[in-house]
């Protein structure tokens, strides 16, 4: 079939639609203009008023169709009716009345209906013009075909949690959408003034602490929390009492997903770990972060990992001119690509795969599309695999970070992001000492842009720079450090899934270890905002809110799974591991801290000192020393660094 006789029929389907319309609108008008006469005059219409009612009908059909027009009811599907078709109707008929009556103010009687006909009539019209709508939806959510349940289907009896906006919502959805399989036959509310009262015919219980009541008489297969406003403690308090009772637990999306209209029945999902670590919402300085990236190119290094996809994601949203993605590996590379994708920012994005040791590969890159701005998020990141290969960690971390700079500042980029880590801080962990050091030759780096040039025109700083730069431009540095990302590759979330799908035991180091957590979302969130705050040579530490209990945690995740601990599955304790910590620390001993216009970023000075002949020297012997040689060395440049020592 052509598109033109495509549209043709598509054409010739509306204006069917229309005339069907106009049909059952013209109808229900007559019907109600005529019956309006008979129940004003008790069923006994004189001659003259039955003579006066066929000389005004076709005014009132007229006026009444045209004002339906105006309301824009003639286009629309009549199984769809909610409150606002409802206004529009109501505006339609009483603007179509006011218009029949004004002949008789004019003196023009014999073109008017009485007043009590007019009355009686707007009365009838409207009622059953919304009495056909509302049996039209009828039929669509709960007798067509496709929302029924198939025969023989036992629907599950569900509670919600929270009797509000959301979970009313919920309810009407499940209800209209018997095909769902779920029936809503209980709410549960904290408010004692809905108790007792009914939400789309579903009674208010009482408290989720009465469900010790009411569970063995309802039969309940699961609940579902809506109450996306709730503190995470009280929501923990919920799907802790409701585990513990066997019921599986459900909840709706967050708070900013309800207020994009995007939260259906289809959209509940199992409780997840992080909707109980109590993260507030960010205010984001959204309109100056899209000032800033809109139009740019922008360069994102490790754009396969947990924190360079979700920049890149995050980034794409904000419409720059050209999204680089560069990532070593292929396979990463092919899935964030897809997603961009997906999500509509195939124009946009261009997937480059990398190394950033690769000095050629990179200044090819930088040459070629003259990217303006670089988040660095490739790394190394695993504290113990790096702790046992020192050299790759230096390689990559330090090496890679500084050789990228570099670049970077050689090729006039306005800034220059490097993600860094919480481990960063008074370091006992080969990875957050490399951390560390790659901090502090950004910091070298910015301090020696615009210290003048060499003889042969390259830009003077630590290591060797190739390509021209305009005397006096300066590429803006700065490090953005934050703790642990729930659900990023090698977090302790995806391990502990594992191991309780596994049947246990759950492995925790130690009994008192605690770490920072944050969501994806939320640490790239501020990883952008702390982009627009910066200014050169500056350290950003991200609020990460109250140090989780690992061990609370994994007792969390192991409840949430429908086991009891020690019953259904063990917590073990191995011990820390060597470069491991107890606990994570927010800033250097020779950090001096000073707040920004955001209240979860912090700003960091560092007076440490640099030595640019010290990471030459690894460089020259990283892999003609053991790893203990590496640690007393990396010991020298980052004096705040613990090594383990083997």
């Amino acid at each position: 079939m052509t598109p033109s006789t495509r549209n043709s029929f598509i054409s010739l389907a509306q204006n069917q639609r229309r005339i069907v319309l106009t049909v059952i609108y013209s109808a229900i008008v007559v019907v109600s203009f005529y019956l309006a006469y008979e129940i004003r005059f008790e069923f006994n219409v004189p001659e003259s008023y039955q003579q006066e009612r066929w000389r005004v009908l076709p005014v009132v059909l007229g006026v009444k169709l045209i004002a339906l027009v105006a309301a824009r009811q003639l286009g629309s599907l009549m199984t769809y009716f909610s409150i606002p078709d409802l206004m529009r109707l109501i505006w339609a008929m009483a603007a179509s009345s006011l218009v029949l009556f004004a002949p008789r103010m004019l003196g023009w009687s014999q073109w008017a209906p009485p007043r009590g006909v007019l009355l009686t009539d707007f009365m009838l019209c409207l009622g059953t013009l919304c009495l056909n709508r509302v049996v039209m939806r009828i039929y669509r959510e709960r007798l067509s075909g496709a929302r029924r349940a198939a025969p023989g289907v036992q629907e599950q009896r569900i509670a919600i949690v929270g009797a509000g906006d959301a979970g009313a919502s919920l309810a009407k959805d499940f209800i209209a959408w018997p095909s769902r399989g779920f029936r809503p036959v209980m709410f549960f509310d904290d408010d004692v003034n809905k108790h007792g009262r009914l939400v789309h015919g579903v009674p208010v219980v009482g408290r989720p602490e009465s469900i010790v009541n009411v569970k063995d008489t309802a039969n309940l297969a699961k609940a579902v929390i809506a109450m996306p406003s709730a503190s995470a403690k009280r929501v923990r308090e919920v799907v802790t009492l409701f585990s513990q009772l066997g019921l599986k637990v459900e909840t709706l999306p967050s708070l900013e997903e309800l207020a994009s209209g995007r939260v259906r029945a289809s959209r509940i999902r199992p409780v997840e770990v992080q909707d109980l670590l109590g993260r507030e919402a960010i205010n984001l300085d959204s309109a100056r972060i899209r000032q800033e990236i809109t139009g740019r190119r922008v360069l994102v290094t490790g754009a396969g990992g947990s924190i360079g996809g979700e920049l890149c994601r995050q980034i794409a949203a904000l419409n720059p001119n050209r999204l680089l993605l560069v990532e070593q590996s292929e396979a990463a590379l092919f899935m964030v690509e897809q997603e961009l994708n997906e999500l509509g920012f195939a124009g946009m994005i261009l997937p480059l795969v990398g190394d950033i040791l690769d000095r050629e590969r990179m200044e090819y890159i930088f040459a070629r599309y003259e990217p303006e701005i670089v988040f660095h998020a490739a790394a190394h990141k695993h504290v113990f695999l790096m702790e046992r290969q020192p050299a790759e960690a230096i390689r990559n971390n330090v090496l890679g970070t500084r050789l990228l700079a570099q670049i970077a500042v050689a090729h006039q980029v306005g800034a220059f992001v490097l993600i860094s880590t919480d481990k960063a801080i008074n370091p006992t962990s080969v990875m957050g000492a490399t951390k560390r050091l790659a901090e502090l030759q950004l910091m070298a780096i910015s301090a020696l842009q615009g210290q003048g040039e060499t003889d042969d025109g390259r830009a003077a700083g630590p290591g060797p720079l190739q390509g021209k730069r305009r005397k006096g431009a300066r590429t803006k540095m700065m490090a953005v450090r934050f703790g642990n990302v729930l659900g990023s590759s090698g977090s302790v979330i995806p391990i502990f899934k594992r191991q309780i799908a596994n049947g246990g035991p759950v492995t925790v180091t130690h009994p008192d270890v605690t770490r920072f957590f944050m969501t994806i979302p939320e640490a790239v969130g501020l990883v952008l905002q702390s982009f627009v705050l910066g200014a050169d040579g500056e350290i950003f530490v991200l609020d990460m809110g109250e140090p989780v209990k690992i061990v609370d945690l994994a007792r969390q995740m192991i409840e949430l799974s429908g086991f009891r601990v020690g019953e259904d599955i063990e917590i073990t304790f191995t011990g820390l591991k060597p470069g491991e910590k107890l606990f994570e620390e927010l800033q250097h001993r020779t950090e001096a801290y000073a707040p920004t216009a955001h209240p979860r970023i912090m700003r960091f000075t560092s007076q440490a000192m640099f030595s640019e002949s010290g990471v030459q020297e690894l460089e020259k012997r990283l892999y003609e020393m053991d790893s203990n040689q590496l640690r007393a060395l990396l010991k020298r440049l980052v004096p705040e660094y613990t090594p383990f020592l083997d």
